[in-house]
């Protein structure tokens, strides 16, 4: 029995352990294959990286926001760490039976901790198995967010790490016994039981057992390693070593998920300079090669969880996008073509190969056929990624925010979409009536810049006007940029007056640009026009930086005499103003009118008096939560405002859901499957609640247009609301008028003093 052992354990082992190498080997030379990223913006501030990387491992803080899951998984992946020591004591024991490693195997603390972690890990997998089998596809259907993943690599996966926790629970009970463990000892708290059932064996039967055990533990995980290093695209597995690089590599070394900015485009890991770009330069990808090598690795490290998949509005509401199929499809494309890639084949920009005939006559039939499929084209074309997919996106940030492992989903989307635009000319055909404006008129609606003033004809005090009214901004103390949707829209426009009464009652100075604001270039970068982006934002910036007068200093303090404060009502146009606008050379401290006017009512220069009744439920835009972490300010309004009650929807804040209107869906038909605004209403509908609140225009349209039609089909309240927090906020603070005619009523006399 022992020597039938060894050699099976030995020989599997060495198969195991050379297979496992070459993988590693072969996944290191074909992450390589992708292109370099910008110099030291993955590399930056190691001690940051480190201890992000520290934080997301042992305190696991991506996975603890899905309940038990997170601690379940926490426990099977420090086992898999820290118990090798275990798996080494079985190697011994294989020659001598009661084998222990010296010194540290009869250490009583090293015991303790095996004991437990092996308990702790065997009840993790088993509480892992079971949600698995509670939220099969065959039962779930789509709502299964394991749809579309490997089966058989996760239930492989799952049972043989819960084979070894058992195998580790019944060495640990032949060990006591072997070792004449009397009565209760430390050592063996949690296998006692086991321990007092071997004792009345015999030693050679215990012997017996322990090599068979041994042989078990050690088959067991030889076949694990030999399935893993046969197949590199088995990421289920893989990113148990994978995770620790993607996130110590992510975009912020601080921790801070991929979303907000997007990245400058990019070539060769050096950025594009759109006046005068490189004869080589790759404008977007168009093949998984060009991806980075970052993009590589995220392709590797997926887990299949599908905590992506279950989060995403485009996949809930029955179309074709699902982030993790998506991050799925490329890296089993991209593992399939690698063999081509390495023998040095590629495509130029005329579509020539690289290579020679000669150089690829050893690469296998299926890679080279591989090679040839587009990678965004339809079913009948072979594509990798169906345009479909492609356009379904919002950008919400929902896949991002979710993924325990940081894949940079988002970017990777926009990448695709970014050469589609600008090389294949392909896109929702409606996208491009408001490419149009935006190159002729600066808004996405093609009205004259002189209708951004109209609103001001609608209020009773007045607004000044940048170059109009006053030379610059040195005299106020914010600019409001009002964005195309508030000067132009009639639903945002409502939005925009209701900020600037409430700004003129609480006496904030403000002013605003008029004409000379242009739209941001949200919808055209996320689109993936980046040079329409860069240009826009090149004349925003220009015009931003001469009315803060950024050449004007102060002479005692040497700064700018104006402070660079702009206030928003639109999340797209404060992200974009705030975080995307550094890189084209504009710096400005930008913030939300919900941060704003929070601060105004907590000084007390605005008092909200006057009850809105009814229950109210409040909608997180997605660029105002998601993408810059803005979710306390509009609810500190909401409950500040006498009479309201607020009931929040099952998906809110972190996992709130999409208005569908993000990623320049705001211009698109929505042709598959349910309409995300729907899907939203009828979640707001559920709470039967009298207003639906949001603080973002694209939201605002989007949702008041599904309630408006539910309204006429009957399924929602005729008198129901659907209205920005800032709209709230002026009902409750404007006092009451008294009805013509009615005299003021006598102040009430004063109370007497206590006695």
């Amino acid at each position: 029995m022992q020597l039938a052992a060894i050699v099976v354990s030995l020989v599997l082992l060495v198969v195991g352990i050379a297979l496992i190498s070459r993988a590693v080997a072969q996944i290191y030379r074909f992450i390589k294959l992708g292109q370099p990223v910008p110099a030291g913006s993955r590399t930056d501030d190691p001690v940051a990286r480190s201890a992000t990387l520290a934080k997301e491992f042992l305190g696991h803080t991506r996975m603890n926001r899905w309940g038990i899951i997170g601690p379940a998984h926490f426990f099977v992946a420090v086992g898999f760490l820290t118990l090798l020591g275990t798996l080494l004591t079985a190697f011994g024991q294989l020659f001598k039976a009661d084998w222990t490693i010296p010194w540290l195997g009869t250490w009583l603390p090293y015991e303790l901790y095996t004991e437990l972690l092996i308990l702790l890990t065997t009840v993790g997998i088993l509480i892992l198995i079971a949600i698995r089998l509670m939220s099969l596809p065959s039962k779930a259907g789509r709502k299964s967010r394991f749809a579309g993943s490997s089966a058989w690599q996760a239930y492989f996966v799952e049972y043989v790490i819960l084979v070894i926790g058992l195998c580790m629970l019944v060495l640990r009970g032949l060990e006591g016994a072997m070792h004449h463990a009397e009565g209760y000892e430390a050592a063996y708290f949690i296998s006692y039981p086991l321990v007092a059932a071997f004792k009345g064996l015999s030693v050679g039967t215990l012997q017996n057992l322990v090599y068979v055990v041994a042989m078990i533990k050690l088959v067991v995980t030889s076949v694990w390693m030999i399935t893993v290093g046969v197949n590199t695209t088995m990421s289920v597995a893989w990113h148990r070593f994978l995770a620790f690089p993607n996130i110590w590599f992510k975009r912020n070394a601080d921790g801070a998920v991929a979303l907000g900015a997007l990245q400058p485009m990019t070539s060769g890991g050096k950025e594009i300079d759109f006046e005068d770009p490189g004869e080589d330069d790759t404008f977007g990808v168009s093949q998984v090669e060009q991806f980075s090598w970052k993009g590589l690795l995220d392709f590797s490290t997926c887990t299949e969880c599908g905590r992506c998949q279950s989060q995403c509005p485009a996949w809930n509401t029955g179309k074709p996008l699902s982030p993790k199929l998506l991050i799925m499809s490329l890296r089993d494309h991209a593992a399939a073509k690698a063999p081509y890639l390495l023998a040095g084949g590629g495509k130029n920009m005329e579509g020539e190969e690289k290579a020679s005939e000669e150089a690829l006559k050893d690469v296998p039939a299926a890679a080279l056929a591989e090679a040839e499929r587009p990678l965004i084209g339809t079913l009948e074309e072979q594509g990798v990624i169906d345009p479909d997919v492609l356009w379904s996106c919002t950008t919400c940030g929902a896949c991002v925010e979710q993924c325990p492992v940081d894949i940079e989903h988002i970017d990777h989307i926009v990448d695709m979409r970014r050469y589609q635009v600008m090389i294949e000319s392909s896109f929702p055909s409606e996208a491009g009536t408001m490419l149009k404006n935006l190159e002729k008129k600066g808004n996405p609606w093609g009205l004259a810049k002189k209708q951004r003033l109209e609103w001001l004809k609608e209020v009773d005090f007045e607004v000044p006007v940048v170059g109009k009214d006053i030379e610059d901004l040195t005299e106020v103390e914010y600019l409001y940029w009002v964005g195309c949707a508030g000067a132009l829209e009639d639903r945002a426009k409502k939005t925009t007056k209701a900020f600037a009464e409430l700004l003129h009652m609480a006496g904030v100075k403000f002013a605003i640009m008029g004409g000379d604001e242009k739209c941001t270039g949200d919808s055209a970068r996320r689109l993936g026009n980046e040079p329409l982006f860069q240009e826009l934002g090149a004349e925003n910036v220009a015009t931003l930086n001469a009315a803060f007068g950024e050449d004007d200093e102060d002479e005692a303090t040497k700064k700018p005499k104006s402070a660079k404060k702009i206030v928003a009502t639109c999340p797209h146009c404060l992200n974009t103003l705030g975080n995307e606008y550094p890189q084209l050379g504009g710096d400005y401290e930008v913030i939300h009118h919900t941060q704003l006017l929070q601060h105004l009512v907590d000084e007390g220069k605005l008092i909200p008096v006057t009850p809105v009744e009814g229950l109210i439920t409040y909608h997180d835009p997605c660029y105002l939560g998601r993408h810059n972490k803005i979710y306390t300010p509009p609810r500190e309004i909401i409950a500040k405002v006498p009479g309201l009650r607020n009931e929040e929807m099952h998906r809110h804040k972190e996992r709130g859901f999409c208005c569908g209107a993000g990623g320049a869906r705001m211009w698109m038909e929505e042709r598959i499957g349910k309409r995300i605004n729907h899907e939203r209403v009828d979640e707001a509908l559920s709470l039967n609640p009298d207003i639906v609140s949001t603080a973002c225009p694209f939201c605002l349209v989007m949702l008041t247009d599904s309630v408006n039609g539910k309204k006429n089909d009957g399924k929602a309240k005729e008198d129901l609301q659907v209205v920005d927090v800032a709209q709230l906020l002026l009902d409750s603070v404007k006092t009451p008028q008294e009805p013509d005619g009615v005299a003021e009523e006598e102040s009430a006399p004063e109370p007497e003093p206590a006695k």
